[in-house]
């Protein structure tokens, strides 16, 4: 058996989006910018994405910016919002956001920029007592994301988008694991601007979307022509935005459904591996998490010994930490919530989606505890532990 468990990296695209996409390559191919017929259909199909994109977010299309990916859709909010307000100095996100935010951030410290990083406790979450005393008058925007997608742990952003508004602050929030897998209507949340991606909801990867509010101040992150009211250039991905709005219907559809039937299987998943590997711990247990994600780790053991044993029985996850070369150092985003390295260097993300069923999950089940046993025996610290407890 094969089990693909690793959704939060990326999804299968949806047979139904492969469909919708399919004419927009050969048939309908025109670039929507063009004043003829064939530019006239890609162009009419691009707004009933683009519509199809904002129901989603319960958003009106003018509010949605079609961009490349995720990356692309942080950077764009982030220095968009920095050129808007350029006597503003001021940076506010957490220690455990994504790459394209904690790099950028970083980058524009170089710039003489200030950033507060704010820490995680055990379970993840931010102090929202903190974050209120971090923003001062001079706080441009402040980034946080909805969902964490290493441990599936879930921000209150409604709190959060408060808070931030009633500082006179911008808020932007990655929602890019939460997207399709829990409530985001940007008529309850004061969100100015939102991040999301294709290829975590069965849609291609390459495309993404970015919700800026009506009337919140953006200058343009890729300049050139006239695409996307100005807001973005470059000639639209046409193909791929059709399947990010089939996607997002699709997601829409089966929202409670599937979150319902995730929970369930990753909570059988979860309550298996605890009671047949000791030494193991959840990570961000505690905290409200996506109904997809767990991220567990095994004490005394490698997550990349993990992931390699497991990918020879057919499983496909991801570790919690970044193995590389000569190096085992844990995630920035289990150091930053505390955990111990013992458990750290060995932790393992379950990531399911609608296409995973209940005989994979008992596959996983049935393959990891053994897994565990075998590398505890060849470590050292391992075989001590299981000494101790015989």
């Amino acid at each position: 058996m094969r089990v693909y468990a690793d959704n939060n990296a990326t999804t299968m695209v949806a047979p139904e989006v492969v469909e919708e996409m399919a004419p927009y390559f050969t048939e309908h191919y025109g670039n929507p910018s063009s004043m003829h017929s064939f530019g006239a259909a890609a162009e009419d199909k691009l707004g009933e994405s683009r519509e199809k994109v904002a129901a989603l977010l319960g958003a009106v299309a003018s509010e949605v910016i079609f961009t490349s990916c995720g990356s692309e859709s942080d950077n764009a909010a982030l220095r968009g919002t920095l050129e808007s307000y350029p006597e503003k100095r001021h940076i506010v996100t957490t220690r455990v956001e994504h790459p394209a935010v904690l790099n950028f951030c970083k980058r524009m410290e170089d710039s003489g920029y200030q950033v507060t990083y704010l820490p995680v406790d055990p379970s993840g979450q931010i102090d929202l007592q903190e974050l209120e005393d971090s923003i001062t008058d001079d706080t441009a925007i402040v980034s946080i994301m909805y969902a964490n997608n290493e441990t599936g742990v879930v921000f209150p952003v409604s709190r959060i988008a408060e808070i931030v508004k009633s500082q006179g602050a911008v808020f932007h929030c990655d929602a890019v694991q939460a997207a399709g897998k829990l409530p985001l209507d940007v008529r309850d949340i004061p969100f100015d601007l939102v991040t999301i991606s294709g290829h975590k909801i069965h849609a291609p990867k390459g495309v993404a979307a970015l919700y800026v509010r009506r009337g919140t101040k953006f200058r343009p992150f890729i300049i050139g022509g006239h695409q996307e009211s100005g807001r973005r250039g470059g000639t639209e991905n046409v193909p791929g935005i059709i399947g990010l709005g089939k996607a997002c219907v699709l997601a829409e559809e089966r929202a409670e459904e599937e979150r319902t039937r995730l929970m369930r299987l990753r909570d059988k998943l979860q309550k298996a591996l605890l009671a047949k590997a000791p030494d193991a711990r959840v990570n961000g247990e505690g905290s409200p998490r996506l109904p997809n994600t767990l991220n567990i780790s095994f004490r005394y053991v490698e997550g990349e010994a993990i992931l390699l044993m497991m990918n020879s029985v057919g499983i496909a996850a991801s570790s919690g930490s970044a193995c590389t070369s000569g190096s085992l150092e844990p995630s920035h985003v289990l150091r930053a919530m505390g955990i111990p390295f013992t458990y750290a260097q060995g932790s393992v993300r379950f990531s399911l989606s609608r296409y995973n069923s209940e005989e994979e999950v008992n596959y996983i089940i049935g393959q990891l505890p053994p897994i565990i046993r075998r590398l505890r025996e060849i470590s050292p610290f391992g075989r001590e532990a299981e000494h101790a407890r015989a």
